[in-house]
């Protein structure tokens, strides 16, 4: 039997096993794995390189699926490579299984991205190649290796899609090969019907490589590959024509291929035979899990030749290593996630500074020191004052990753899908940075980078309605309400899901990049853009000392021998909190005020420390520039929080803070209003 019809058998039992997976679960989506299976068949037994032993190898080709809902094809091609039992595939969608309906990030099962939000997925692969390029560039061409996307329909309609062209495009990535199943069907329409561009046309425009084949036809598929692994200049993308369904048949042996019903559904729900069409397509209708003795033979052979390529490759790193023992340590660091030392206490910033001037100071001090840290912006480096790292690096270019700054332009969601890659790639650490308003067009990607547990650093500046001027489009007022949420939201693991640290002064912030760049999961950072009045330190100590107790969330920054009241609050109206302590104080009214900036980290506390911070059977105060709500847990219904219940406006922060009552005085109206005096 020739190669082509071996590797047609292969795709065929992938057809069967993922129609048989979604029979039996009664759920998924059957037609597009069918359609795909041919592409996923050449790409899995003649070019994807990994090492079968070691699926963790760094240094290993990556396949990031985008269409999630076609995960039937994924397992199933995983299962004949010898990564899922039959049983795993029967389990499809249930409960306890390790095969989900979507796939989740399983590197050991060869799953290298968690994905379903269509468009994500190739936008977290363009966030690896630029994380190999980045890696390449310091280490050298011997671990260079290809990142593959597959894409759907859906997908390209996806407004990321736009960004992912375009910077993929104005980099050169040509690591990045893009495979488009394009078989014109989605969930509830023909594609014809809701779009005619000329997908060819837009991302020849944008600067790629395309190639148009039949997706059905290995020969096609395999010249296709093979051209674009030889492309040097850009990125690929391979259209392939294909037949949703395809091998699909009714009860009578017609045709049932081409049809939207089989997008969603079992095919029996479909209105096609299931029984028929394992018999068509050369299986048995008894036993439609069974491995086809083509398929058997396929990946045998594969895993011999990616055996020998991994001990070539492991002998080349070692040549490597031999020879370049500081730059071999160095990689190592990178790929462990080994922090350097960084001395906090020794960065400078400024006396009643902008939260997010001191980020920029840090990120400044971060630079060089931290040499695989990427920071990003979306063309907003000179106001998120991530720029105190970019004047210290450079950008990355078309042809030159040397630097450790990516310039995604206005493309916020793009942006940190791309950082999400480059976590899951491995060896770099990414910071992403914009307006804190903006963080509304981020949410879906860092909802996935809390799922995945990923380590990206989010730096969101301008933080209230102190925005001022520009009014209430960019005044965030609810948003922190909203990423707040995050930190009630448990991963798999079992921990918040998100870490959310909103500064009080420039001081805390040094000590919240601390707590940053040691942490496991997501973490965001919420700037202020006006300067803020340095806190006094409480005790003996000095400031920046007492602000490392950011990392337990929540700390007394000022007190008084028998408190009254216990006023909280975050960020800038900490300062303000202490202001009005003070002329409480004056009247002989005794208060403690409360700063928490992690309502998570704080919860995570022992008891006993959160019952020392916030005493029981003792009256409390709240003060937030955003929703009430973002209080509400710690201050409690019977209490007082001041704060927004509606839009900004545009005028001069003061103004702002004036309209608003947000100063010293207001506060201790309040609160003796509060103690009913």
């Amino acid at each position: 039997m020739s190669t082509n019809s071996k590797l047609s058998r292969v795709a065929d039992n992938i057809r069967i096993l993922s129609a048989a997976m979604v029979e039996k679960s009664k759920s998924g989506h059957p037609g597009g794995a069918m359609g795909g299976a041919d592409f996923i068949t050449v790409l899995y037994a003649e070019f994807l390189r990994y090492d079968p032993s070691n699926m963790r190898y760094p240094f290993r080709d990556r396949f990031f699926l985008d269409p999630g809902h076609m995960s039937p094809m994924l397992y199933s091609t995983l299962s004949l490579a010898g990564f899922y039992t039959t049983e795993d595939l029967q389990s499809l969608r249930q409960w306890g299984s390790i095969t989900p309906g979507h796939p989740e990030v399983d590197v050991l099962h060869g799953v290298e991205n968690t994905s379903g939000p269509l468009g994500q997925g190739h936008a977290m692969a363009l966030g690896a190649a630029i994380a190999e390029r980045f890696l390449v560039a310091r280490f050298g061409e011997w671990m260079a290796h290809k990142t593959y996307a597959y894409i759907s329909d859906g997908g390209v309609e996806e407004e990321i899609s736009q960004g992912v062209g375009r910077i993929a495009g104005h980099l050169g990535l040509s690591n990045f090969i893009m495979y488009y199943d394009a078989n014109n069907v989605q969930l509830s329409t023909k594609v014809d019907e809701v779009d005619t561009e000329n997908v060819a046309m837009k991302y020849e425009a944008w600067g790629w490589n395309v190639l148009t084949i039949d997706g059905n036809n290995i020969n096609e598929i395999r010249e296709a590959l093979v051209a674009a692994n030889s492309e040097t200049e850009r990125p690929t993308l391979i259209i392939g024509r294909t037949v949703m369904g395809k091998g699909a048949v009714a009860a009578d042996g017609s045709s049932f291929e081409d049809r939207v019903s089989t997008h969603g559904q079992p095919l029996s729900a479909a209105g096609a035979d299931f029984a028929a069409t394992v018999k068509h397509l050369g299986g048995d209708p008894e036993h439609p899990f069974a491995v086809f003795e083509e398929s058997r033979e396929v990946f045998a052979e594969r895993r011999a030749k990616l055996t020998e390529w991994a001990a070539s490759q492991a002998e080349a790193e070692r040549s490597w290593r031999k020879e370049n023992k500081e730059l071999s340590l160095k990689l190592d660091r990178f790929l462990s996630g080994e922090l350097p030392d960084i001395d906090y206490k020794s960065i400078e910033v400024k006396t009643d500074c902008a939260t997010r001037a001191a980020s920029s100071s840090v990120l400044a001090h971060f630079a060089g020191r931290i040499e695989n840290m990427v920071v990003a912006s979306a063309d907003l480096s000179n106001s998120d004052k991530t720029d105190g790292f970019l004047k210290k690096t450079k950008a990355f270019t078309r042809g030159d990753f040397s630097g450790n700054f990516f310039q995604p332009g206005v493309a916020e969601l793009t942006m940190a899908c791309i950082m999400n890659g480059m976590a899951l790639h491995g060896g770099v650490i990414p910071v992403c940075g914009t307006f804190f308003v903006f963080s509304d067009y981020m949410k879906p990607a860092v909802r996935l980078a809390a799922l995945m547990r990923l380590h990206v650093i989010y730096v969101w500046s301008h933080d209230s309605f102190r925005v001022g001027e520009d009014g209430p489009t960019h005044q965030p007022v609810e948003h922190e309400a909203q990423i707040r949420l995050m930190e009630h939201l448990h991963n798999h693991r079992g921990e918040r899901s998100m870490v959310v640290l909103r500064p009080a002064d420039g001081d805390e912030t040094v000590m919240a990049w601390k707590q940053a760049v040691e942490e496991q999961r997501p973490v965001a950072l919420i700037l202020s853009r006006q300067n803020i009045k340095t806190l006094p330190a409480l005790g003996s100590g000095s400031r920046r000392e007492e602000a490392a107790q950011v990392a337990k969330g929540g700390y007394v920054v000022y007190d008084s021998a028998k408190p009254v009241v216990v006023m909280l609050a975050t960020g800038s109206e900490v300062a303000t909190l202490i202001e009005g302590a003070e002329l409480l104080a004056a009247e002989g009214i005794p208060v403690r005020v409360v700063n928490m900036p992690s309502e998570g980290l704080f919860r995570d506390q022992p008891r006993s420390y959160q019952e020392s911070v916030l005493p029981q059977g003792v009256m409390r105060y709240g003060m937030t520039s955003g929703l009430p709500v973002n209080l509400l847990g710690l201050v409690g219904d019977e209490s007082h929080i001041h704060g927004l219940n509606h839009f900004g406006f545009s005028a001069p922060y003061k103004v702002l803070d004036e309209k608003f009552g947000y100063n010293g005085a207001t506060v201790a109206a309040e609160v003796k209003k509060l103690l009913g005096r």
